[in-house]
């Protein structure tokens, strides 16, 4: 089958790729639409932590698909699904306090074994969703990285009438500031580099786009460039009491320096969030199902599978100056 395969870091083009072999608690699953995100450039750059990929690999986290078979347990053929990326071993320490994204055993569908980005691909039938009838693939495409952002907004109770300065204007920035909405804050700003995310963000929900650092302080601050200096503004910018969620994530062994008596004086929770808990991925499906999260208006490029390099470049950006949400590769038309 063709497929977008990473043999080697800086090594990635449409190939020819085995079809896979269905494992026994199996499904094979035909990916229609896969997200690119600035995490699949870290694995082409090889600047994500190397105990996280395994070479050569096929890309794709971000996915949805329709199951090429019908199973009794799960939908007919041609069933609209979304899969859970992380594999757990459901046998571990954080697997058994649900803490599935801690697992002991990582394994990671686009990350250690092959992602969406081609024709087939076959997962454990007890990671696949189904989708409602009615949902557009458009919105769903964006579940994974809903369930990143969710998680990490769930992880300690938030409090409504907050207000929000979301750091960064790239995919997770968005959606940040569009999940957040269901927290009811007082305000939300969107602190980014690029003047023509402005409408983006927006639409996503935020009340006031910012190219320049704010003068004031605020009650969460949602640190989601992934850059050392989102980190250190976003200790900066935070109010006494107030809580930092650091989303993004900077190339492994980068250091941010911290006064710790700050943190202690202003009363301060940073939280960091790895990926997404099992339970966080249904929700998240859950919400899309019932069309409370339909966030297909951030998808603003779109290639076919062929066209892949092509994606890669324009995640990498240009000097268009043109509005930059999520990328997406049509492997299949739907």
């Amino acid at each position: 089958m063709r497929a977008f395969v990473l043999s080697e870091p800086h090594d990635v083009a449409v190939r020819e790729w085995p079809e896979p072999i269905v494992g026994e608690d199996e499904v094979l699953v035909s990916p229609v639409q896969v997200g690119v995100c600035g995490t699949d450039l870290e694995l082409i750059d090889a600047t994500i932590d190397q105990a996280y990929v395994r070479y050569p690999l096929v890309l794709g986290h971000e996915w949805v698909g329709r199951l090429t078979h019908g199973s009794t347990d799960i939908g007919p053929s041609g069933t609209a699904v979304v899969v859970e990326g992380v594999v757990p071993c459901r046998h571990c320490a954080p697997c058994a306090r649900a803490a599935t994204n801690l697992c002991e055993n990582y394994d990671e569908i686009g990350f250690t074994r092959a992602g969406a980005l081609g024709e087939l691909i076959s997962v454990p039938r007890r990671l696949v969703h189904v989708l409602s009838h009615d949902v557009s693939l458009d919105d769903a495409v964006l579940v994974e990285p809903m369930a990143v952002v969710w998680r990490a907004l769930t992880r300690l109770p938030l409090r409504e009438g907050l207000n929000v300065l979301v750091i960064g204007d790239g995919t997770i920035a968005l959606l940040a500031a569009h999940l957040v909405g269901l927290f009811s804050p007082v305000r939300t700003t969107l602190l980014g580099r690029r003047p023509e995310q402005g409408n983006l963000a927006l639409a996503a929900g935020a009340q006031e786009f910012a190219v320049a650092t704010p003068t004031t302080t605020f009650d969460l601050v949602i640190e989601a460039s992934g850059s050392p200096d989102g980190v250190a503004s976003a200790l900066q910018l935070v109010a006494r009491g107030g809580v930092v969620i650091l989303l993004g994530l900077p190339p492994h062994g980068t250091q941010v320096q911290v006064a710790p008596d700050d943190l202690v004086n202003n009363d301060m929770i940073i939280q960091g969030s790895f990926s997404y808990t099992s339970d966080a991925f249904a929700q998240v499906v859950g919400r899309v199902n019932e069309k409370r999260l339909r966030p297909s208006f951030l998808i603003t490029h779109r290639f076919d599978l062929e066209h892949a390099p092509d994606a890669i470049t324009a995640l990498r950006g240009d000097s268009s100056n043109e509005p930059r949400g999520k990328v997406v590769i049509e492997v299949a038309r739907d």
